[in-house]
């Protein structure tokens, strides 16, 4: 296939013939919509694509002119692309448009995206590429476009957050479709500076939905491929990447974007939580953060902070920790995987008891909540029951090396009174149960969903990962 700029030019050239006539300028613009017949209908015969009320006229001299805007020379004096007002809005309307099944012209978009020198002018069309991806069919062809896949994931090296976040959302959407993630997955294996490019995107941008949208996507990869997850576990920073750039340590780098996520966006939070939570399901994880040296003492330090200080205050009310279940459930799970590791992490100061203190009082919410509820959607709601298991089993973990001195911290400071020792027991006792009858403890559950993610890790609409362009 030929994805060339000249190429492009060459299809739209043949489609674009009937606007090259003695048409006066006027006529150079979306015509208005066909009229309505006598009977109400509108014409049997209009020129629109798909529902839209646009012509096919209009969107082939629009894309003819895009073309023509990435073959002249540059205008201004530092060599880069300027767009009119009237340029950028006709390109937004055809970005809204890309939303019809109907609407095609990805070779076109690959050939100015090529070429382009103006970073608004690659964000729309990465843009409508991505709304065209929604639809499998077409989203079938973009991923065998080999160009196109080579061209885009190179897209992450790109200084422009909107692009960047264009693009996170194209391969998002691209890798969700079962019918074509391994085509995504193979090419994101082979091009090794992507890994490099989105850790270096975590530890240093503070753009909200670009660290939100590129979590979304490592996410969904590490769910997809453990064995990428093992190799970008795996590889160590004085290794170079294709483009010459030293890898960065993973661990550290979620880190650091959920750290700045913090008070900026609680659903972002969950989803590097989610991911961390992964890297806790596998042994090479389990080691890194294990490591004298590694990365396992910060993310102790800073989910402490978080369920402690952020989340359960002691003056909570219940739907204040319903309202953060999710993220209780993905922080918990971490916590319970790093306790054994490093018994320094949770030696007997403030911090060790207040965790402790939490993990009681969440217990105790939970334990009023069953009481109470009597709806059959709150009996099945299955983050409030994987919370329930995790709370339980952490605090059983957390049981074993409890000493008498700590006990006697968590009444001193309130945290563990009469009625929450007498919660707390029953909430143990299935657990120790079902330990003695099995003759093991109970093993760690593959991760949760991140909230807001469906069946196929898609958040959003169920359908796709799209959403219409911010003109803003």
């Amino acid at each position: 296939m030929d994805c060339s700029i000249d190429g492009a030019e060459d299809v739209a050239s043949e489609t674009c013939s009937l606007q090259r006539g003695d048409r006066p300028p006027e006529m150079e613009r979306n015509p208005s919509p066909p009229p309505a017949t006598a009977d109400g209908d509108e014409a049997e015969h209009t020129d629109a694509i798909g529902d839209t009320v646009y012509s096919k006229h209009w969107l082939f001299s629009t894309l003819s002119r895009l073309i023509q805007m990435v073959t002249k020379p540059p205008e201004d004096s530092e060599g880069q692309m300027q767009l009119t007002e009237d340029e950028e809005e006709d390109l937004c309307r055809v970005w809204d448009m890309a939303m019809d099944k109907e609407f095609k012209a990805p070779d076109i978009l690959l050939g100015v995206i090529a070429k382009s020198g103006n970073p608004r002018l690659t964000e729309i069309c990465v843009g409508i590429l991505g709304n065209i991806a929604c639809f499998p069919d077409t989203c079938l062809t973009l991923s065998q476009n080999e160009d196109l896949g080579a061209v885009l994931l190179l897209l992450f090296g790109h200084t422009d957050p909107p692009t960047l976040l264009e693009t996170s959302r194209l391969i998002l959407t691209c890798i969700s479709q079962k019918h074509v993630s391994s085509l995504w997955l193979q090419r994101i294996r082979q091009q090794t500076s992507v890994s490099s490019n989105l850790l270096f995107i975590m530890s240093s941008s503070t753009n909200t939905d670009l660290l939100e949208k590129v979590g979304e996507l490592v996410d969904k990869l590490f769910d997809l491929d453990e064995e990428l997850m093992k190799s970008w576990i795996t590889a160590r920073p004085n290794e170079e990447g294709d483009d010459g750039d030293g890898c960065l340590d993973l661990a550290p780098c979620l880190l650091e974007a959920a750290k700045q996520l913090r008070s900026e966006s609680p659903n972002g939070l969950e989803v590097y939580l989610h991911v961390m939570q992964l890297l806790t399901t596998i042994n090479e994880g389990l080691q890194m953060f294990a490591s004298s040296e590694g990365p396992g003492k910060a993310v102790w330090n800073f989910l402490c902070e978080v369920v402690c200080e952020d989340l359960c205050q002691p003056n909570d009310l219940g739907v204040v920790l319903q309202e953060h279940k999710g993220t209780l459930v993905q922080a918990f799970s971490i916590l319970q995987a790093l306790y054994g590791l490093q018994e320094q992490w949770r030696s007997k100061d403030d911090t060790s008891l207040s965790l402790t203190g939490t993990i009681l009082r969440v217990i105790q919410y939970q334990s009023e909540h069953k009481e109470e509820s009597s709806s059959k959607e709150d009996a099945q709601d299955e983050q409030f029951l994987t919370l329930s298991e995790i709370t339980s089993e952490f605090l059983s973990d957390i049981c074993f090396q409890t000493s008498k001195d700590t006990v006697a911290a968590l009444v001193k400071r309130s945290y563990l009174t009469e009625k929450t020792c007498l919660t707390a027991f029953g909430s143990l006792l299935p657990n120790y149960l079902t330990s003695n009858a099995g003759g093991n403890r109970i093993t760690r559950r593959k991760p949760t969903q991140a909230r807001g993610a469906d069946a196929n890790g898609i958040h959003g609409r169920p359908d796709c990962n799209c959403y219409c362009r911010n003109t803003t």
